[in-house]
């Protein structure tokens, strides 16, 4: 019984993996439709921030949804000290680049409010 769980969350930990990896492509070819769309139309200026903000939003939530992956393979399929700790860098790293991703997409950290990340940053 416990095998089987364990193996449905091995597989759960993959398949989630993969819809990260999907969103971050889908997210990717819609911002660039858009993008391309709107090449000629509007400033292109604007619409180069537009395709970043889409872009980035799109790979922000892909990483969240990575992340979650990450704790259900190592917590589940292989817990070791050394697993732990490997979860607990990738975890850093990706909290990091969110964070870096957010002041490109918002403007702001993400601890500051809207309206007083625009004079800090």
């Amino acid at each position: 019984m416990i095998e089987q769980i364990l193996e449905f969350l091995d597989h759960a930990g993959v398949a989630i993996s993969l819809f990260a990896v999907a969103v971050i492509i889908f997210s990717f070819v819609i911002a660039a439709w858009r993008y391309a769309k709107q090449f000629q139309i509007d400033d292109r200026l604007q619409n180069f921030g537009r395709f970043k903000k889409e872009l980035g939003s799109g790979l922000l939530l892909g990483l969240e949804i990575l992340v979650l992956a990450d704790v259900i393979e190592t917590m589940t399929v292989t817990p070791t000290f050394q697993s732990l700790s490997m979860l607990a860098a990738i975890v850093v790293i990706r909290t990091v680049v969110s964070w870096t991703l957010t002041l490109e997409v918002e403007g702001h950290w993400p601890w500051q409010s809207s309206t007083t990340g625009k004079e800090n940053v």
